[in-house]
């Protein structure tokens, strides 16, 4: 394991950044193009203290999440499907192609028109997120040791227990290391969305307005929202998957025979 930083050195990199943010606003005396960081703790004080404030971060966060955990599901599936019939591999192939290769601005516009800008957020959320979930579902299950899976053959294994005892391990490394790029990817492209689509009650919409008013404290603010929402449901998920990696709660202090 790699040595982690004593909190107390973390803590004096992050003064340190605070400072230099701090005389960059200074040197620059112009909050429209730079503010310092007590103005946008003051920005969102503000913006916490208004009614529509936990709606809109409930309401982003509910489709963003809603986006990611659609595609993390699909690709899971696709992906364990493609390992198992490579035809239905090739057939996703140019699609896989096709969505890597668009860019999310062109996709956001079409799904403006086909799905609205209601749902935007978590069309684009899982679009973006199931191809790396898919590939790395792909890569997992190919990295099956081949000895172990000979031997659940000859040992006629049950589908089940060969899942949870041979495949699981060799996917969740892949897996969750897909989640690690893949969760910033789908918050960073869902608020995206919001801002071209502008839905109500949304933080895309906040961010569109305060570009309109010129009102970069809040711009900041709602980022730093965006910023703690996201790596709190990152720390959530990745140690559910970690859970799952290590097997569930209930298998933790028992011992078990696979074959029977």
């Amino acid at each position: 394991m790699k040595p982690t930083a004593p909190p107390y050195k973390k803590a004096a990199i992050i003064l340190l950044w605070l400072l230099a943010w701090q005389a960059a606003s200074l040197s620059v005396d112009n909050s429209i193009i730079m503010v310092g960081p007590m103005e946008v703790i003051n920005a969102l004080w503000n913006q916490a203290a208004m009614p529509g404030f936990w709606k809109t971060i409930f309401s982003s966060f509910g489709k963003i999440s809603l986006g990611f955990l659609l595609a993390f599901w699909t690709g899971i599936l696709t992906g364990g499907a493609a390992c198992r019939f490579p035809l239905f591999k090739d057939f996703l192939e140019p699609l896989m192609s096709l969505i890597k290769s668009v860019p999310v601005a062109s996709f956001v516009i079409l799904a403006l028109i086909w799905v609205g800008s209601g749902n935007l957020s978590v069309f684009i959320a899982f679009l973006v997120v199931f191809p790396i979930i898919y590939i790395n579902t792909m890569a997992g299950f190919t990295s099956t040791d081949p000895k172990l899976l000979e031997m659940a053959r000859t040992f006629h294994m049950q589908g089940g227990k060969k899942l949870f005892y041979i495949y699981r391990p060799a996917l969740m490394p892949y897996l969750i290391s897909g989640c690690r790029v893949a969760l910033g990817m789908g918050w960073k492209s869902g608020v995206a969305a919001e801002v071209i689509g502008v839905p109500n009650h949304s933080i895309g919409e906040k961010l569109y307005m305060a570009k309109i008013y010129l009102s970069t404290a809040d711009l900041f603010a709602w980022t730093l929202v965006i910023i703690v929402v996201s790596a709190l449901f990152e720390k959530f998920f990745l140690w559910l998957l970690s859970l799952a990696e290590t097997g569930r709660k209930s298998h933790k202090n028992r011992r078990y025979d696979p074959w029977n």
